[in-house]
């Protein structure tokens, strides 16, 4: 995989900060997109500045993301790879409730949707060009319904995009894979949820890296890991 290059977006923490480490240790030079560059300044000192490269934008917004996008190939001349990974949550959000305030609902549709999507969208003329490979991070909540979770439909909307992304990169070379971590010890978790069985970020990491690592004729659409002990 050496001088391969991937983009990792939601860099900063979590999932993002494990994959770019993983990524990097297995030959990759990563962007490293948080919403503030200083966010992701200290892992890209910590990777080396030759192999990494700290970008400032928020996902939700598209002058930012496409411009992190052109960054990185004008900075490392290529991408091979996405990860659409930014993510964000909020509370409980019963849809037949009075409170809190549903605007509240507007960062996280923004982030995991909207965010999800221009990152493919900036990303898919450079990855043309190498044959590459977008993956995007979904979630098990993405695949069973979750009860006053819009958490949870913002991962199905995430679910059908990745496949529907698939069918339009046919032909392309480009290859998609969706990432659907079960229970993740995150800061999006709640203090109940993690007194629950949870993956730890590398777990995830290591399944980011099966698919990078998989040869141009494997296409690995999907991966679903859970914890051992995570019902749904």
């Amino acid at each position: 995989m050496d001088d391969r290059v991937l983009l990792v977006t939601g860099a900063s923490r979590g999932l993002g900060a494990a994959t770019a480490r993983l990524a990097a240790a297995s030959g990759f030079k990563v962007a490293l997109v948080a919403r503030k560059a200083e966010s992701v300044t200290p892992l890209a000192a910590e990777l080396g500045a030759d192999r990494a490269l700290a970008l400032g934008a928020d996902v939700g917004d598209w002058p930012g993301i496409s411009a992190a996008v052109d960054e990185t190939v004008r900075r490392f001349g290529r991408l091979d790879a996405a990860f659409a990974n930014a993510g964000i949550g909020v509370g409980t959000s019963f849809f037949g409730d009075d409170d809190p305030d549903p605007r509240a609902w507007e960062p996280m549709v923004r982030t995991n949707v909207l965010g999800a999507a221009y990152t493919a969208r900036a990303a898919l003329p450079a990855l043309r060009e190498t044959a590459g490979h977008l993956l995007i991070t979904g979630s098990v909540a993405g695949r069973y319904i979750r009860n006053a979770s819009l958490y949870s439909v913002t991962k199905w909307a995430v679910t059908g995009m990745a496949g529907a992304i698939r069918e339009e990169a046919v032909g392309t070379g480009v290859r998609v894979t969706l990432i659907n971590p079960g229970m993740t010890d995150t800061d999006i978790l709640s203090d109940e949820q993690r007194k629950k069985p949870n993956l730890h970020p590398d777990d995830i990491a290591r399944a980011v890296l099966y698919a990078l690592s998989q040869p141009p004729s494997v296409d690995v659409n999907e991966i679903l890991v859970r914890p051992t002990g995570q019902v749904l």
